[in-house]
């Protein structure tokens, strides 16, 4: 098979292979481009060996391209960023990454290798997959042609993954290839070789060895997978999940009492998550969150074997789950080294959250208690409704169109409300630092029960958030406390324009 047609339409290309003839090195392309080019794939990153010196070969090509090369020296390798005009969408950002052709080894304790220089098949011989082992030359003399010598072709048209050396060794060397290997047949839909896959069981301890950071890399690009279950049931099946997200493996398995079970949890989670991932909704907003939300769907039933409970009246209840999963989420993003942040936060709301939009449907809906799950979810309402719509699971069909139609009543009612009173930015009017002024009240429970209390009220309809309708309810309060007032409405707006004026100073 010969690539030389469109190789010779990308410039990139063309100088890679002028520079490495200039310098007297051989170069060939190597690894996932090679791969997704086959299979038609978009991918923006090179990854260009060379027999010699990779930084001298990327140096003279960043000159050439009149761009920055960044050098690694430590690792003998470097990158440089480039675009193009004459890509066929009409201009590509490329990252080309150049590395001299090297053997390793490895100590048992470490996958950091030992590194020598070697030939292209040593390169090609350390590779993790036989469809990432491919070449494709750019010499002079075979420019195009494709170097397979795993059969990695043949692999990628039976939808196979398989190292090219014997796996054991493939797996013990670097650990972490076990969860690239269900990584990559989770993105691509592969099936994992079976001498391959059984090498990973019996293998799967050594993934103690590799940081928290490489794991959960590896993990999230399951869970961004188009259907990530398929990823997460290798896991189990593999016995890594068990080593790396033990509290997912804790949903597994059904309890049945009386004759009365539960559904199996960690399936459902699986199945909310495959929803999440192929919904049809790809609004920006969603999209920019993707993976957080596809997070919450992993998350959002992670209490319920500790707070499962058996009822001889109702059977099997989870009682207080969100809440207690919405506490776990800070523990487990620690652990797996996931950011601590607006993201982490999402997570937990949607998983606090995520019984509401649900038990909405399920009632006569009160505009009292729409207000609040609008006010209670503000700018991630989409999400959760998102998240909400994926949680109905059933094999009942007809059952699960019922409650998708509930849903759309719900959302319906939501959106009207929102356009009526603009919740989602909510904030009473009445602060807390208003009620400190009005009854001269240091900081003090009394002030928050207050602040409550006009909150629940302008949330329930009773009084408009207003400062002329609020007032007087704040007054009202401060009586039943024995509290008197030191100023009145008129006195507290002009506080509170001079205040502004102050702060727009």
């Amino acid at each position: 098979m010969n690539f030389s047609d469109t190789l010779h339409k990308n410039p990139v290309f063309n100088i890679i292979a002028r520079e490495a003839g200039n310098l007297g090195v051989q170069a060939y392309v190597i690894g996932g481009f090679v791969r997704d080019l086959i299979l038609q794939r978009p991918s923006k990153d090179i990854d260009v060996v060379c027999i010699g010196s990779g930084i001298a070969l990327a140096e003279a090509v960043g000159k050439a391209l009149r761009t920055k090369v960044s050098v690694f020296p430590n690792f003998g390798t470097a990158m440089l960023r480039t675009s193009t005009d004459q890509d066929r969408d009409g201009g590509a950002d490329w990252e080309v990454e150049f590395v001299g052709a090297r053997k390793e080894s490895y100590r048992s304790e470490s996958r950091k290798p030992i590194v020598e220089d070697g030939t292209l098949e040593d390169d090609q011989n350390r590779r993790d997959f036989t469809i990432n082992a491919m070449g494709i030359s750019l010499n002079p003399g075979n420019f195009g042609e494709l170097i397979d010598p795993f059969d990695g072709l043949k692999d990628l048209k039976r939808k196979v993954i398989r190292t090219p050396l014997d796996p054991d060794i493939t797996f013990s060397d670097d650990p972490l290839r076990m969860m690239r290997a269900i990584r990559f047949a989770a993105q691509l839909n592969f099936d994992i070789e079976p001498d391959t896959f059984d090498a990973i069981v019996r293998m799967n301890e050594r993934i103690s060895i590799v940081s928290r950071e490489r794991v959960t890399d590896e993990l999230n690009k399951i869970v961004l997978a188009p259907t990530p279950s398929y990823g997460f049931k290798l896991l189990y099946h593999a016995g890594l999940l068990d080593r790396i997200f033990p509290e997912l493996i804790a949903l597994k398995g059904v309890e049945t009492i009386e004759g009365k079970g539960h559904k199996d949890n960690f399936y459902h989670t699986l199945q909310v998550l495959d929803n999440i991932a192929n919904r049809t909704d790809r609004s920006p907003i969603l999209s920019d969150n993707e993976l957080w939300l596809r997070w919450s769907a992993l998350l959002h039933d992670i209490a319920k074997p500790a707070t499962k409970r058996f009822d001889p009246k109702v059977g099997w209840t989870f009682h207080g789950h969100e809440d207690l999963g919405a506490r776990w989420v800070p523990g487990i993003f620690r652990t797996m080294k996931l950011p601590l942040n607006e993201h982490m936060r999402y997570v937990q709301k949607l998983v606090r959250l995520h019984l509401r939009p649900i038990a909405l449907t399920k009632e006569q809906i009160t505009d009292s208690a729409l207000r609040r799950l609008l006010v209670d979810a503000g700018d991630d309402l989409d999400g959760l409704m998102a998240l909400c719509r994926a949680d109905i699971t059933s094999k009942n069909y007809e059952k699960v169109q019922k409650h998708l139609r509930n849903f759309d009543k719900v959302e319906r009612k939501l959106h009207d409300l929102e356009e009526r009173d603009k919740l989602r930015s909510f904030q009473p009017v009445i602060t807390g630092e208003l009620i400190m002024e009005t009854f001269n009240l240091p900081p003090s429970k009394e002030v928050g029960e207050i602040k409550t209390i006009i909150r629940e009220a302008i949330l329930d309809g009773v009084v408009p958030n207003n400062l002329e309708s609020a007032f007087p309810l704040l007054i009202d309060e401060g009586h039943k406390r024995g509290l008197s007032a030191v100023k009145n409405l008129s006195e507290l707006k002009l506080s509170i324009v001079s205040t502004e004026d102050d702060k727009s100073v």
